[in-house]
Formats: C-alpha cells, structure tokens, sequence
C-alpha cells in the first residue's frame, strides 16, 4: 500500500492508499478540505474536531441526496454461469469454475453417516 501526504486545513497527515487510487483519495481530500475550510472561515465553530464533524455531516448529506450509485450493467444476471454453478452444486454432471466448453463429470463422494462408536473408558464409570 502506497503511502502519501497531505494536507487537510494547514495540518498534514499520511494517508495509506490501494494502488492506483492516488488521483481519487486526493479529490477526496481536497472535498474534506474545502468543506473544513468553508465551516472554519464561517467563524461560528472554532474547535477542529468539532468542523470535522459537520464537515463529515455535510459530505455525507451530499452523497445521500445523490442516492445509491450503481455501476452500468451491474444488475445484469449471467443466467447460464447460475444454471452451470447450481448444476455442479447439485451433481448434475459439471464442475463449478471451469469453462463451459471443458466441463468434466463431477466426482461423486461417499457421504453416508459411520456409526458412532462409544468410549470404552466411558462405559467404566
């Protein structure tokens, strides 16, 4: 994990970031800045902790106004992938996680329940 510094109202912190999600943790902080800023500069609340709070408060009601954000297609159901997956589960002749042209037959394992045998010290008692 990628480590990177930044500055959130005049004070610096290291922040961990994935890599690759430089450019977004950064547009992220520049929000909580601007939003910490703009609370600060109103003059009605001094204390940090408590500008973050309402800057937090502030940018979360933003994101609930926006409602719940889906990615294009995420609803889409692979119907055959679930016909195949639930086929395999069951035994019906296919492997889960292999390619539909390459399916083998599913191994089939004895399952049935061995009778339980009793402790020999426990009879003593």
């Amino acid at each position: 994990m990628k480590q990177i510094e930044v500055t959130i109202m005049g004070q610096s912190y290291i922040l961990g970031c994935p890599e690759g999600g430089e450019a977004l943790l950064r547009d992220a902080v520049g929000a909580v800045d601007r939003e910490m800023t703009a609370i600060r500069d109103a003059g009605k609340v001094k204390a940090r902790e408590r500008i973050a709070v309402l800057a937090a408060l502030n940018l979360a009601y933003q994101l609930a106004e926006r409602g719940p954000v889906r990615e294009p297609g995420a609803d889409a159901v692979d119907i055959d992938a679930l016909v195949r997956r639930i086929d395999a589960v069951l035994g019906l002749g296919q492997q889960v996680g292999t390619d539909p042209l390459d399916l083998q037959p599913l191994q089939v394992l004895d399952v049935r329940r061995r009778p339980h045998r009793r402790d020999r010290a426990c009879d003593e008692a």
